[in-house]
């Protein structure tokens, strides 16, 4: 293994006490060993998304096998190889998605799973971008299939995954509609790109998309699930999709009305990124690269709410559970 000055430990964010009552904690772990095909990365920023507060509640545990410490991408710089095929990537700078471990100093991951910084991106732009921007790119070319020019709605816009999937619907020429929970929500969607806002708390969007549309959309891309899946279809095209990606709204639907189902020919389909195999993870990569590479930096940008110190974390982690962010939250060593 080639390497450049690597410690035996290292400080991360540990979770204490998981569950309602959990907090974080600054300590001192080993540094990761690496397996055949990783690389070591030097953690300079990380990522805070929804699945590391559902996995301090002990409620999103990680893949088997894999890191306790949460953290679901990061960015940094490659300090260690494990195989003399990943040599090139040493001393780069590089972002990528982890199955946990990205709370950290060092993390190992597949180097199959990294993307190159771009040169104008902060470390923690670079650090916002892997798990939203994959997540939507999913959705809509994989797990989803937006057709070209088709009609886009996003619930969710002004998160992670919303102001990501607006960039790269507005890349592919989709209309593009969102949900959002306020008027300064929707301004912000409206200037990354979207045709359409509407705030929920104010309008009743099926009747306002209707109106404003007057088409059915192609795919929908929805983390609240419960009773907006009803919602949804009354908004489907013939031929639909909706893509639903976490249970905001809850776990169960009421009455979910599968004659509109039929009638639409409409596909409910469901996803999650994190409990993907290697390989997988390893394809989609490069298939974002292929198409959306060139745009990184240009065209698509990731959306930093805020940046953070690891030592503030726990305050990083509240302001998240608010609902008052617009894009991501990212936690920094420096």
């Amino acid at each position: 293994m080639e390497n450049l000055s690597i410690p035996a430990q290292m400080r991360c964010i540990e979770v204490k006490d998981p569950g309602q009552s959990s907090t974080l904690q600054l300590s001192e772990r080993a540094v990761p060993a690496l397996q055949a095909g990783q690389v070591l990365v030097k953690v300079a920023a990380a990522g805070v998304n929804r699945a590391d507060l559902l996995q301090r509640q002990g409620l999103y545990p990680p893949p088997p096998g894999e890191s306790d410490i949460l953290g679901l991408e990061v960015a940094g710089t490659v300090v260690a190889v494990a195989d003399t095929e990943q040599q090139h990537w040493l001393g780069q700078q590089v972002f990528g998605l982890v199955p946990g471990g990205g709370y950290a100093e060092y993390v190992a991951l597949p180097a199959e799973h990294l993307m190159k910084k771009p040169a104008q991106w902060s470390f923690s732009e670079a650090a916002a971008c892997a798990e939203v921007f994959l997540t939507a790119f999913q959705a809509m070319t994989q797990v989803g299939d937006l057709p070209a020019q088709g009609r886009l709605l996003v619930h969710a816009g002004a998160s992670g995954v919303g102001t990501a999937a607006i960039q790269l619907g507005k890349l592919f020429g989709a209309t593009v509609a969102v949900t959002v929970g306020s008027a300064e929500k929707a301004r912000a969607c409206l200037a990354l790109g979207a045709d359409f806002a509407i705030n929920y708390r104010e309008q009743d969007f099926v009747a306002e998309l209707k109106q404003q549309l007057g088409a059915g959309f192609n795919l929908i891309i929805d983390p609240v699930a419960a009773d907006y899946l009803n919602k949804d279809l009354q908004l489907l095209a013939l031929d639909g999709q909706i893509v639903v990606l976490s249970m905001l709204g809850g776990r169960y639907a009421k009455e979910l009305d599968m004659a509109l189902m039929l009638k639409k020919r409409g596909q409910l389909l469901c996803s999650t990124l994190r409990n993907r195999t290697d390989a997988y993870k390893a394809q989609l990569v490069q298939r974002f690269v292929e198409r959306c590479g060139d745009s990184l930096g240009q065209k698509l940008q990731p959306v930093v709410a805020q940046s953070f110190r690891f030592t503030d974390a726990e305050q990083a982690h509240r302001l998240l559970q608010s609902n008052a962010v617009v894009g991501k939250l990212v936690l920094s060593w420096e």
